[in-house]
């Protein structure tokens, strides 16, 4: 008998919890359905993202072939016409990040350092990862270019923080070094020499930043 009556109170509870449920969703029918279509509009959206950008990234990649074979020609001012209108239209993808470091070596090659600064001064910063330390790099030589050795001898430096195998960041410190000391700053190029020499021993550019040391008056290493 007992254990009728507490299946009886077990079922009137069951019951009573499926009636406050069913109230609850009745109050908040609406509420409800606003947000299960707002999770549908948003997984809409993520959806069509990734298709746009795959779209994106396909476009981007076929006009960036048809550019480097101008470049491959020579054909400059094809190239540079290309290569900008990549970045202006497929901006983010890895396509627009390629033509930024093509068009700053199109300009470059043309002798029009200054045009590469500007395109390079705003780029750099804000490039994929595995654009940086080239744009960078590109960046120090158009300085170089300008006679600007002090801004040179800085974003030879910030490549080689961005660089991602030793040999790459041995040479961006080594034209760092050489930039410093077009400067006169004999404190910063040692700096960079010394790094090379004591954390880049491995590289080639080693040999050369201990000559470069030596004649600094750095005997010992």
């Amino acid at each position: 008998m007992a254990t009728s009556v507490r299946a009886g109170q077990g079922a009137a509870a069951q019951a009573t919890g499926l009636e406050t449920v069913g109230g609850w969703v009745g109050r908040y029918r609406r509420q409800l359905s606003w947000g299960l279509g707002i999770l549908v509009i948003a997984a809409g959206l993520f959806g069509w993202k990734r298709v746009s950008t795959r779209q994106s990234e396909r476009n981007a990649s076929q006009q960036l072939n048809s550019a480097r074979f101008a470049l491959e020609s020579k054909n400059y001012g094809l190239a540079a016409s290309e290569l900008a209108r990549i970045r202006e239209n497929y901006s983010g993808t890895r396509s627009a990040n390629e033509a930024s470091i093509l068009l700053a070596q199109v300009r470059l090659a043309q002798g029009q350092s200054q045009q590469a600064i500007e395109i390079l001064k705003q780029f750099a910063a804000e490039a994929h990862a595995d654009y940086r330390s080239q744009a960078y790099g590109l960046l120090g030589a158009a300085y170089e270019n300008v006679a600007h050795p002090k801004e040179a001898a800085e974003v030879y430096e910030a490549a080689a923080r961005h660089a991602r195998l030793p040999f790459q960041r041995a040479q961006f410190l080594s034209d760092a070094g050489r930039a410093w000391l077009a400067v006169g700053d004999t404190v910063h190029a040692r700096a960079d020499y010394q790094e090379i020499v004591t954390k880049l021993d491995s590289t080639s550019t080693a040999v050369e930043a201990k000559v470069r040391l030596g004649e600094l008056g750095r005997g010992s290493y």
